[in-house]
């Protein structure tokens, strides 16, 4: 840490937030670009022994977080703090000409990025190991001691509790009190110390049972559950278990604390059914009535530890005092220690039964299957599917058995060409009058909101039915689920992730297409709005959300294939994003606004990190395009036909062409309007194509109709108009089931939000299919003059 007294040496809270937007989007890993620093690399000209000087430093930050424009005065900050290295209780001496430790740098960086903790341990130990004897003494221990310090500060942490903790893991594995360290003492030491895993990293859980700790900040009087006395402190005062809430000290957490809950059990329930996919033998009433005879068998409580904060026993009705009392991690029931088997032994999940799949109806299945039916990457890496998780399991050699300890797979080799792999799959049982929900997450949506839904799904469900989409994608959500007849989907993410998860379903074939639900996290939310899900999660209890999902009702959308024909083939242009049109495909303006954000943002993505910058690029974007006006005369380069029908753009001044699928457009643009109905004008009749003016008028959008409606804009500013309700619409073009459109010059384009530059080609838009979803009831009018 920086000394108390020297402000110029410390980063401000608004530093270290930018410090780590930067590191979000960088790709690279330190021990990667220490590298280019040692002599033979391409940058050790720019290093003096172990130190680098300003100039030095600043390749490093530029090399390491990609960016060519790195803030220079954010990187003299960041020297300054760097020169400002404390070990214990001195100053050390900083080194010649004034510049600062690489070595101090890479730790640093190497506990704040993404990564493995063993990984980070083993680097940590031979970036100090500088005479590379595999020891390490207790000055070098020290320094990278107090570069983790540094960042727990930074990240929050009650470091007056972290140090002890550190120090005693030091103690503890110098058993000889040699003063040095091993490396295998080392990794050993760390990977059994808690709270410093947690630090480096640690995400998931290595088997059932085990907490997923986090380190959190408690607004109230908060207790341990180990020791039952208070957190004490500013800062981060304890470890938080994602799943079950269960809370302790970071010392405490090393103490054998209570396990977390189970999320499946070991062998099959006996629930009245022969089979998860097979026909019952008995009646839908007679399953459900043995299934409740043999609740109290299967359907345990599961109790942890809690901080009741005065809630009523549900057995007794007194109130329980502060740790006196556990939680039932399914159904929510507390109790006194005194009363937990005094009550119902049975469990029935509380108020979101119908959305939970409970551990009993999660089993282990083992099975053998041949190495033939898995896929191999050309580096020789098996990528092993099974219906909970995808891992990446390193090749092996003969006669060597690896043990993966997240899915408990084992390899072990029968012959010289063959692998058998025993495989702990897990199964779903029908559980009866249930809808089970199979959440997706989307971490990088809505800055930091995806990383805390998936937090808070992980507590209110069951781990095993809620997924990170950066781990895998849906596929293995989906395989898990396939079985099971009756279950929903929730996507929480922009509409660009629901579109990844509708073709995911596409593609796996499943027996039933379940029903989708959107959670919008993304910029537009467009496909949400029209859902009523929202134009954005405002961090409400997803408690409510969960029962809106409920009360919601089934609808179809159609979804529309698109097929780009490039008249010179081998003509240079960029890659087009999508083959399908969910929401809407545009050509001309708003796709050059939409270019010129996605460019910027993939250049500069730290500023784009927020609904509210997003927008107000948006509109820099927008003023910029009203002026230079670079899709002026449109018409003149392309040529639309709607089932064969050409339309006539000749009288009208066009800078853009949008293709309609859904009400929503731009984050709540409806550029088809609303569609009135005179006397005069007779009903529309069911046909292929609609190009007359008055018909149009009167025609409204479905997203079931298997049709498109196309609009023509006149420029930014009419956008603006519409985007500002100052005018209710574009121009309507034409409303039909099929779309040609040809194009004589390079052109901007975009499907849902996705834009690239197109060389001159011909278009296709086909009906691909219909998409389950769900749409949230209308929202009830409150207020006393709505009161009926």
């Amino acid at each position: 840490m920086a000394s108390s007294d020297d402000t110029e040496g410390s980063l401000t809270p608004v530093d270290f937030i930018q410090l780590q937007h930067y590191m979000e989007y960088s790709s690279l890993r330190v021990k990667d670009v220490i590298k280019e620093f040692q002599p033979g690399g391409r940058l050790a000209q720019y290093s003096n022994g172990e130190c680098v000087d300003a100039v030095g430093f600043c390749l490093f930050l530029k090399t390491y977080l990609e960016v060519d424009d790195f803030p220079a005065d954010f990187c003299q900050r960041l020297f300054r703090y760097f020169q400002h290295v404390e070990h214990g209780s001195t100053k050390s001496h900083l080194p010649k000409g004034g510049g600062v430790f690489l070595r101090d740098v890479s730790c640093y960086f190497s506990v704040l990025e993404e990564g493995q903790p063993r990984e980070k341990l083993e680097f940590t130990f031979k970036l100090y190991d500088k005479d590379c004897n595999k020891l390490l003494d207790s000055s070098e221990v020290d320094r990278i001691i107090t570069q983790m310090m540094r960042a727990a500060d930074y990240l929050g942490w009650d470091v007056t509790e972290l140090r002890p903790v550190l120090k005693d893991m030091m103690t503890a594995i110098d058993v000889d009190d040699s003063g040095t360290v091993t490396l295998e003492e080392w990794v050993k030491g760390g990977m059994n110390n808690v709270p410093l895993l947690v630090l480096l990293g640690l995400k998931m859980t290595e088997r059932d049972g085990q907490h997923i700790w986090r380190m959190k900040h408690f607004n109230r009087p908060t207790y341990c559950s180990v020791c039952q006395s208070m957190l004490l402190g500013l800062g981060k005062q304890g470890l938080c278990c994602t799943c079950c809430k269960y809370t302790v000290h970071s010392q405490c957490a090393n103490k054998n604390p209570e396990p977390c809950a189970r999320t499946f059990v070991k062998s099959k329930p006996r629930i009245g059914c022969r089979n998860h996919n097979t026909r019952s033998v008995m009646d839908h009433n007679s399953e459900l009535a043995k299934f409740r005879q043999l609740l109290p068998e299967v359907a345990a409580h599961d109790w942890i530890r809690a901080d009741c904060n005065s809630s009523k026993c549900q057995v007794c009705h007194k109130k329980i005092k502060t740790v006196a009392g556990k939680r039932c991690v399914w159904c929510q029931e507390m109790r006194h220690d005194e009363c937990l088997f005094s009550g119902l032994s049975s469990c029935d999940c509380g108020q979101l039964r119908d959305h939970i799949l409970p551990p009993w109806a999660i089993y282990a299945v083992s099975k053998e299957e041949d190495t033939s039916l898995l896929n191999v990457t050309p580096d020789g890496h098996i990528l092993q599917v099974c219906r909970c998780h995808i891992f990446l399991h390193t090749r092996i050699s003969f006669p060597t058995v690896h043990l993966c300890l997240f899915c408990e797979v084992y390899f072990k080799l029968s012959s010289q060409t063959t692998i058998f792999i025993s495989l702990l799959l897990e199964e779903i049982v029908t559980i009866p009058d249930t809808h089970p929900l199979l959440v997706f997450v989307n971490p990088k949506s809505g800055g930091k909101q995806g990383q805390r839904v998936l937090r808070k799904f992980q507590y209110l469900l069951n781990p095993r039915q809620v997924y990170n989409l950066s781990n895998g994608g849906p596929t293995p959500g989906l395989h898990f689920f396939r079985n099971l007849r009756e279950y929903r989907i929730l996507v929480c993410g922009g509409d660009g992730t629901v579109g990844w998860l509708l073709d995911a379903i596409d593609k796996e074939n499943l027996p039933v297409h379940p029903p989708v639900a959107v959670l919008p996290l993304g910029t537009g939310n467009d496909l949400a709005r029209c859902l009523r899900w929202g134009g954005g999660y405002d961090g409400s209890d997803l408690r409510e959300i969960l029962k809106e999902i409920e009360a919601s009702q089934l609808v179809l959308m159609d979804r529309w294939s698109i097929q780009v024909i490039p008249d010179d083939p081998q003509e240079a242009g960029d890659p087009v994003p999508f083959q399908i049109i969910n929401n809407y495909f545009s050509i001309g303006v708003d796709a050059s606004i939409a270019h010129r954000f996605h460019s910027m943002r993939e250049k500069h993505p730290q500023r784009f990190n927020s609904r509210m910058k997003n927008k107000l690029w948006y509109f820099e974007f927008a003023t910029t395009e009203t002026i230079s006006a670079s899709c002026k005369k449109l018409k003149e380069c392309l040529m639309i036909e709607c089932c064969g029908r050409t339309l006539d753009l000749s009288n009208m001044s066009l800078e853009g062409i949008a293709v309609l699928n859904i009400p929503s457009m731009h984050g709540g643009s409806n550029l088809w309007g609303e569609s009135k109905k005179p006397d005069s004008v007779p009903e529309v009749e069911n046909s292929e194509v609609i190009t007359d003016p008055d018909l149009l008028k009167t025609i409204s959008q479905d997203m079931s109709d298997e049709r498109l409606e196309v609009v023509g804009l006149e420029g930014a500013i009419e956008m603006g108009q519409i985007y500002s309700g100052l005018k209710r619409a574009g121009h309507r073009l034409a409303q039909t089931s099929q779309i040609t459109i040809r194009t004589i010059k390079a052109l901007p384009m975009q499907i849902d939000g996705e834009p690239w530059m197109q060389p001159p080609c011909t278009i296709h838009i086909t009906h691909k299919n219909q998409a389950n979803m769900l749409m949230a009831a209308p929202t009830k009018p409150t207020g006393f003059f709505h009161l009926k």
